[in-house]
């Protein structure tokens, strides 16, 4: 035996002492968790409170001590909450699949991975599994630092009766992809459209001379890859894992600062958690000062805006929807008073919900 290992030897034993603790202290938590599940179950409460979690990881990073970074607490937490969870319920979270998609990878930083994952399609499959309730949550993109919005998401939000329980922000960090590792192989590169457009220029000088092809997603462009060496796919790390792929050059994406805001919806009113954000869809008539008029509330009761975006309202009469994100509880007494009078003066009004932010 080496002199290391009678050094180390002590060291490792005490971390297998702690380890024996954590795992005794993480079983109590979760008979804890159960007994909780059953008075949820008998008031009706959700399984999932986005906005306690919220405050148990907000305690948490006031009382971490170290060496242990704050994301580190938060990303063990995360995934110790979904397990403890996952003992009172196993739920159905809805993503814009396939498996290896940016969406997916928001899903499980949201929720962690104690909950069943359903891959679809199509945004408004999502939308329809949570309306129906075969799943009990959806995640979905609504904006891209680089891009903008997502428009279908914005329609959707507008149509359905689903509630924004929460948000995610994911850096995008895409990576060209192939089979066997060899670019001389490689006809075309796959990616959804956004992504094309994302690693327009880094494509323009690296591989000009292939074909560029948008597909549904860019899950679906490394499943093609797997089955096709004359492919190469715009993906995520987790997708060349997924499907085998090699990566041929990482981070090819043209904004190094690149990031895809998704919502989580659901059924459920979050209630306040301290660090909150609320989302309105508004329209008013066409009328000379209606929009400043629309927004004074705001600055009446000292509620701050965080975002505005407009859509069309496709009734041919130049109308449009206005997107809002503020920032408070719709229950916070300034908050309240500003939309009380928003509602006297919008000619169209429609709360999404009130949720925790997103911490980056």
């Amino acid at each position: 035996m080496s002199n290391d290992d009678d050094r180390l030897r002590p060291l490792r034993d005490k971390i297998d002492n702690l380890d024996r603790q954590i795992i005794a202290l993480l079983s109590e938590r979760a008979s804890v968790a159960l007994d909780v599940g059953k008075i949820k179950h008998e008031t009706g409460a959700p399984v999932f409170r986005p906005e306690r979690e919220q405050q148990v990881l907000k305690k948490l990073a006031g009382i971490n001590p170290g060496p242990i970074k704050a994301e580190g607490i938060k990303a063990i937490w995360t995934e110790i909450m979904s397990a403890c969870r996952s003992v009172e319920a196993i739920q159905t979270v809805a993503y814009l699949g396939p498996i290896g998609t940016f969406s997916e990878e928001a899903a499980s930083k949201f929720f962690g991975s104690g909950t069943h994952q359903k891959s679809c399609q199509t945004l408004d499959e999502i939308f329809r599994q949570v309306e129906s309730d075969h799943s009990e949550f959806g995640v979905v993109p609504i904006e891209n630092s680089s891009e903008g919005v997502i428009s279908r998401t914005l329609d959707l939000l507008l149509e359905s009766n689903v509630t924004i329980i929460g948000e995610v922000s994911l850096p995008i960090r895409h990576n060209l992809l192939s089979l066997h590792g060899r670019m001389e192989d490689a006809v075309q590169v796959l990616a959804h459209p956004q992504a094309l457009a994302q690693c327009q220029q880094w494509l323009n000088s690296h591989v000009p001379q292939l074909q560029r092809q948008a597909v549904a997603s860019n899950g679906e462009a490394a499943k093609l890859a797997a089955l096709n060496p004359q492919y190469l796919a715009i993906a995520s790390m987790n997708a060349a894992q997924s499907y085998g792929l090699q990566i041929l050059c990482e981070g090819i994406q043209d904004d190094l600062h690149n990031r895809t805001r998704f919502v989580v919806i659901g059924k459920q009113a979050c209630g306040p958690s301290g660090r909150d954000q609320t989302s309105l869809i508004l329209s008013v008539a066409n009328q000379p000062g209606a929009v400043y008029r629309l927004l004074a509330p705001l600055d009446e009761f000292n509620v701050s805006m965080n975002r505005f975006e407009s859509r069309p309202a496709r009734t041919g009469t130049w109308e449009y929807y206005f997107y809002i994100d503020i920032d408070g509880h719709q229950t916070d007494v300034n908050v309240a008073k500003a939309l009380d009078k928003l509602k006297t003066i919008a000619a169209y009004y429609k709360c999404l919900g009130s949720y925790p932010k997103s911490s980056l």
